[in-house]
């Protein structure tokens, strides 16, 4: 059975502990103010170790499935309120841009 939970952000950059699926990890949400930037995504074990970095929180697509060698427990994904085709922006994340967990 597919469980979706919705990661608790908000338009600031962010560090948390999290468990996706039987893991936990540290992630780290940061914005590149800069042409063409937006959210990224570094992802660390436990431990801090790094695991995956900066990785461009868009929608439409499993932002985890090119890191599927790595094991993670699920998928990853960006929706935005009223148009699930839109970036999230530096105002809106955790407000009307979401970002969800959905366990294998």
């Amino acid at each position: 059975m597919t469980t979706v939970f919705e990661i608790p952000l908000s338009p600031q950059p962010t560090t948390m502990t999290i468990a996706l699926g039987p893991t936990t990890y540290k992630l780290r949400f940061h914005y590149a103010n800069v042409d063409q930037g937006g959210w990224l995504l570094d992802i660390s074990d436990a431990s801090g170790n790094a695991l995956v970095c900066g990785i461009p929180l868009v929608t439409g697509a499993d932002l985890l499935a090119q890191y599927a060698y790595l094991g993670f427990a699920g998928k990853l994904f960006v929706m935005t309120d009223g148009d699930r085709g839109a970036v999230p922006t530096f105002e809106n994340l955790g407000d009307t841009a979401h970002v969800y967990f959905a366990t294998s």
